[in-house]
């Protein structure tokens, strides 16, 4: 038998089959830093549509997860689906590198600030630890295929940004939004610091719950307020519920509603009879609770007919008035809250209104103050047995039990925090207007998903004044001088405030904190004090709308985009809105997009304790980055976003599909020139042109999906046209034409034409996702172009004027048909492949018409050696109906002619030529370089 494998078209490419990613990848991730991929996609840049999206900084400590890598992916993905979109999209990364983790980190080391090393020592020393931390999340950043300006990050720890930083503090304070108030804030008892609502997280605890009476001190006045039993004997009191008793010594009142019905009621308690104050709704509930079988009511009136009566405290020799708050309600207790302004915000807020002292006995570290009576020296959490055994002595308790339910806890330390009446700075959310603006500006930001919008409105329309300072040693400083008589500011702070922050933008923070005061106010330093406390870390964020955009000529105001995890309506996305607010009196971004959190596949966190992380370092080493951003891209990532080795593993197997889809272009374009040989499109068989078609619209839904962050519809749409419209359609069909046509035919050159549009669009359309294969796929790619994908733009693949005479999509049907009748007989043993069929067609009118143009092409479309038409009405008894496409019907029987050695056809011609005997009369053609130029298929 004759070797005629020289005069076939076989596909050759240096595109590894293998990809190989965890060794190839470093190597290409070196090429673009040494020869500054990032700074090259800028310049051809320069003059495009500005598309900005900062960086929402992760925070400098430990190793980088997997959520962070979801996080860098998804904006790499933003921001190069852009640039090829043609805008000017730079990426500039950031770290937030200040607060008390790096603290505790140094202290591990050295202690706390001032035992083996001074405040300066300290500060440099947490500086060096964040430094060395960035070094080590930048590096696996990078090597997540995250193109950016490296180089020049933003580190709220350098002495611009913190400069910076005081300038957007002075802006804020210039605007009236600043003030100094003694009110309860979040304290974590570990940190020994004020918490910021975005540091606060709620985890289930177990506490004491607690029923306490407050005896009525003039019980004839109490009952002229309604019409009540008053021979009846018992004292008077109204009980409340909490599950704080520490709380108990700082109580000031005893709040009720103005408008819930309350009811006296005469109940035999152990103790004997007595009459209790509570609320009608929550009557039998209490009573219940108390163990109560029988009970009266005395009298019934609202909660505004008792204000200001005067009770006793539970075990102080102190009187305290019951007063009126809408905070009160039915959900639990007794409708009587007991009330301590120095230990709570709704507390404070109504305590406000009555004027109540702030009393707040307890220290930094949650013991009680020297002069608190009773528990002076004890902490909090420890007192709570002896306040409830001092109310059991002393006749004021009336039920005690132990619950479990949701309490605040520090998101680092993970232990329950108090609310604790300090000094602190706060911006205020009601203080011109802040509050309403902000809710104004959340209405024009698009909120991607929709559901963001309402959660951020909530959270800003109930959240408390932001408590902006913290006592850290490693911090940006609130630059304040106070007057030390009157607590007011200096009258010319916005100046002083300037003159500090040249000061750190050229020796940091170290610059305040070391000041002396009479260097800025001469002999007025005597009479001024300076602030100690540092800023929030979530105001050191939330100005990255300043200290970045505004104040680096490469990006701008306001951001197109914010994107982060969920949990950052409470963070960054609102310190962000707030800042920005308070600053300008607008929003900094003008759409923010939220991806969830990662689980495993069972949908339970991550968790190291129950073994189920995914380390993104390890992928990285086996898989490749590649593998990782493709599972980020096919991820619906507005929900839980489930991952594990499984889950991985089958990632990379529809990561090969993909890839040998690109490898067989590549390989079919090996000595394509599209300068020479490119088919113009009119000129291009039916079908070539039905690929010209399909990339066009693939085009627009790629371009939609991308711009619409819809990544998993892409990944969808490619996967799609790989496994079906090419792998499954085009591909195989044209295999025949591409291999056995004469090498310069326009049989031939027309689809690798078609090939040759498909690999520059589809290398393009997979460069924000796959930036690793679509880099090494363009440098595969025939014909003159940039050194890298990222310098172009998506691709326009031209359009022939013609119309289309092929009706493919029935064409595809009719395939599947056929396939169908063809897998019965090669079940059935009558044929091996589907070229050793076959197949006759008989159609009703319409479907005959669609079918007509493709004449003795039908059979390239259907792969097999024969493929014939007739009218319906010649339909022999055995002839199947087709299910999909209806007046088809489909005879397929092995066909009796030889086969074609060259292009495996079974043809009546086989055997027709002396001099080839093995082949059939086209490829007889073919090899004598006298083929013929086939019309459609």
């Amino acid at each position: 038998m004759t070797d005629y494998k020289s005069t076939l078209n076989l596909p050759r490419t240096d595109f590894p089959m293998k990809a190989n990613l965890a060794q190839r990848e470093p190597e290409m991730l070196k090429r673009w830093y040494d020869e500054d991929l990032y700074g090259q996609i800028r310049k051809v840049s320069e003059g495009r549509p500005r598309y900005v999206m900062p960086d929402g900084p992760p925070y400098a400590n430990g190793d980088i997860h997997i959520g962070h890598a979801v996080n860098k992916i998804l904006k790499d993905i933003v921001i190069k689906s852009h640039t090829l979109a043609g805008f000017d999209a730079p990426y500039v990364p950031g770290w937030d590198c200040h607060g008390l983790p790096i603290e505790l980190m140094v202290e591990k080391k050295y202690g706390k600030a001032g035992q083996k090393l001074d405040a300066r020592a300290f500060r440099a020393a947490c500086r060096e630890y964040a430094g060395k931390q960035v070094d080590r999340q930048r590096a696996d950043f990078k090597r997540l295929g995250v193109l950016g300006d490296w180089d020049r990050p933003y580190l709220t720890m350098n002495p611009r940004y913190e400069a910076d930083e005081l300038r957007a503090f002075a802006r804020i304070l210039e605007r009236g939004h600043v003030y100094k108030g003694f009110k309860p804030v979040h304290w974590c008892m570990d940190c020994g610091s004020a918490l910021a609502e975005a540091e606060v997280e709620y985890a289930d605890k177990t506490s004491p719950a607690i029923d306490v009476r407050f005896r009525v001190v003039d019980e004839a006045d109490f009952l002229a307020r309604f019409d009540a039993q008053t021979a009846v004997k018992g004292p008077i009191s109204i009980p409340i519920w909490t599950t704080t008793p520490w709380t108990l010594p700082a109580n000031q009142a005893v709040a009720l509603n103005a408008a819930l019905d309350y009811v006296l009621v005469e109940v035999e308690l152990s103790a004997g009879p007595e009459r209790l104050l509570v609320a009608d709704a929550l009557l039998a509930e209490v009573m219940k609770r108390y163990g109560a079988g029988k009970y009266e009511i005395l009298g019934r009136a609202t909660g505004q007919a008792f204000e200001r009566v005067l009770l006793a405290h539970p075990f102080y020799d102190r009187r305290v008035p019951v007063i009126l708050g809408d905070h009160v309600t039915t959900d639990a207790g007794t409708g009587a809250v007991h009330t301590s302004p120095g230990h709570g915000q709704e507390d404070f807020a109504v305590g406000q209104k009555y004027d109540l002292p702030i009393d707040n006995p307890v220290g930094s570290n949650g013991v009680f103050l020297d002069h608190t009576p009773l528990f002076a020296g004890e902490h909090v959490f420890k007192a709570n047995p002896k306040i409830v055994e001092l109310l059991r002595d002393r006749g004021m308790l009336l039920h005690h039990a132990t619950i479990q339910h949701s309490y605040p806890h520090c998101w680092r330390h993970k232990t329950p925090v108090i609310f604790r009446a300090t000094p602190q700075w706060f911006i205020g959310m009601d203080t011109n207007g802040l509050r309403r603006q902000t809710l104004d500006e959340i209405k024009k930001v698009q909120w991607m998903p929709g559901w963001g919008e309402e959660r951020i409105r909530l959270m800003v329309a109930n959240r408390p004044d932001w408590c902006i300072s913290r006592q850290r040693t490693w911090g940006v400083p609130i630059p304040l001088f106070i007057h030390k008589q009157t607590g007011e500011w200096h009258p010319d702070t916005l100046d002083l405030i300037e003159k500090v922050a040249e000061r750190v933008e050229k020796d940091s923070i170290d610059a305040w904190f070391e000041l002396d005061p009479a260097e800025l106010l001469g002999a007025d330093a005597a009479q001024y004090e300076k602030v100690t406390d540092t800023l929030d870390v979530w105001f050191d964020s939330g100005c990255v709308h300043y200290a970045v955009l505004e104040r680096r000529p490469d990006m701008g105001l306001p951001a197109d985009l914010y994107l982060e995890g969920s949990d950052q309506h409470r963070g960054w996305f609102q310190s962000s809105l707030l800042t920005g607010v308070a600053m300008r009196g607008k929003a900094p971004y003008q759409a923010v997009l939220t991806h969830g959190f990662t689980v495993d596949a069972q949908g339970r966190k991550m968790s190291k304790s129950i073994g189920n992380t995914v380390a993104p370092q390890q992928v990285m080493k086996t898989l490749g980055a590649d593998v990782l951003r493709l599972w980020v891209a096919a991820t619906d990532f507005s929900g839980e976003m489930n991952v594990s080795d499984e889950i991985l593993k089958r990632m990379a197997d529809s990561y090969r599909r993909m890839r040998n889809t690109l490898r067989f272009l590549l390989a079919n374009l090996n000595e394509f020139d599209p300068a020479k040989h490119a088919v113009d499109p009119d000129r291009m068989i039916a079908l070539d042109r039905w690929l010209l078609e399909r990339l066009t619209a693939l085009q627009d839904e790629v371009e939609t999906a991308y711009r619409d962050m819809g990544f998993h519809q892409i990944y969808q749409r490619l996967h799609n046209f790989c496994v079906r419209d090419l792998g499954g359609f085009y591909l195989d069909v044209i295999k025949d034409r591409q291999y056995t046509a004469q090498a310069d035919s326009l049989a031939r050159r027309s689809c690798q034409t078609a090939m040759y549009h498909a690999a520059e669009a589809m290398v393009r359309w997979l460069a924000p996702i796959l930036s690793f294969t679509a880099e090494e796929a363009w440098s595969h790619l025939p014909g003159e172009r940039p050194a890298a994908v990222m310098l172009t733009t998506w691709y326009a693949t031209p359009a022939a004027s013609v119309p289309q005479p092929i009706d493919w999509s029935f064409v595809l049907r009719v395939r599947v048909e056929v396939a169908r009748e063809l897998e019965r007989l090669r079940v059935a043993g009558e044929i091996g492949s589907s070229l050793d069929a076959a197949v006759d067609l008989y159609c009703e009118a319409a479907a005959y018409n669609a079918l007509a143009p493709l004449g003795d092409e039908l059979r390239f479309a259907l792969i097999t050696s024969e493929a014939h038409l007739h009218p319906a009405a010649d339909k022999p008894a055995d002839a199947v109906a087709a299910s999909d496409c209806e007046g088809v019907y489909i005879a397929a029987r092995r066909s009796a002619n030889d086969k074609c050695v060259r292009c495996w056809q079974r043809r009546p011609d086989v055997g027709s030529s002396a001099e080839h005997p093995e082949l059939c009369g086209r490829c007889v053609e073919n090899v004598a370089g006298e083929g013929e130029t086939r019309e459609f298929a």
